[in-house]
């Protein structure tokens, strides 16, 4: 469903197109790694949408968030809610144009957290896509929807690791400084082997970064 543009001093939005719980949690199921023959690690998982989850229940494993990339989602948030989209509210998704690149549709979607064992004995709820749109909301004090995956094979756990003292550790950064590690990898020699490619199912969705890891570090 297309919705009309309607004009604000940070962000313009063209058009909307919206698509519901059940095809977000169809499409997500299909997500492949990276590695390991692609395989798709969510084919017998349970995948949940989990609506106004509490932030501080749920663990970052990226070092850092970009503060002008805060800004920006907290202008889109306010964009949206004039076309009834609360972005911390999501029951589905979206495929959203903007002013900014009128030729891209971009997803929008809820976070993608996983339930998973630390080498501790903590079992936490790891964020693995979308720690800006949980750290916006966590800037205004708000809960957040986000879609949880359980019973993921312990063969295939998220590339990183747990920040150990969660959200304390996060750094907010104006721009990401040479040689900087943005996570504790599992396995160091080819971290990226156990990427989640959530841009096959929602291409746009995972942002390429500034490259900063040290030099040991190869994908």
């Amino acid at each position: 469903m297309a919705s009309r543009a309607w004009h604000d001093p940070g962000v313009q939005i063209l058009s909307i197109t919206r698509f519901d719980r059940d095809e977000l949690l169809a499409a997500l199921r299909e997500t492949p790694l990276r590695g390991f023959d692609k395989t798709r690690l969510y084919a017998n998982a349970t995948l949940a949408l989990a609506p106004a989850t509490a932030t501080d229940l749920l663990t970052p494993a990226q070092r850092y968030v970009l503060e002008p990339r805060l800004r920006k989602l907290l202008e889109l948030r306010v964009a949206l809610l004039h076309h009834g989209i609360d972005l911390f509210a999501l029951d589905g998704g979206a495929y959203i144009h903007t002013s900014e690149d009128p030729q891209e549709a971009i997803p929008i979607i809820p976070p993608i957290v996983e339930e998973t064992l630390e080498p501790d004995g903590r079992s936490v709820l790891l964020i693995n896509d979308g720690l800006h749109r949980v750290s916006a909301a966590r800037s205004l004090g708000l809960p957040i929807s986000v879609v949880v995956a359980r019973g993921v094979p312990s063969e295939y756990p998220y590339y990183a690791y747990a920040l150990p003292r969660g959200w304390a550790e996060l750094e907010e950064l104006d721009e990401l400084p040479d040689s900087y590690q943005k996570k504790e990898y599992r396995l160091p020699e080819n971290y990226k082997a156990l990427f989640r490619e959530f841009n096959t199912v929602f291409p746009g969705v995972q942002k390429q970064r500034k490259q900063s890891n040290p030099g040991h570090l190869h994908a």
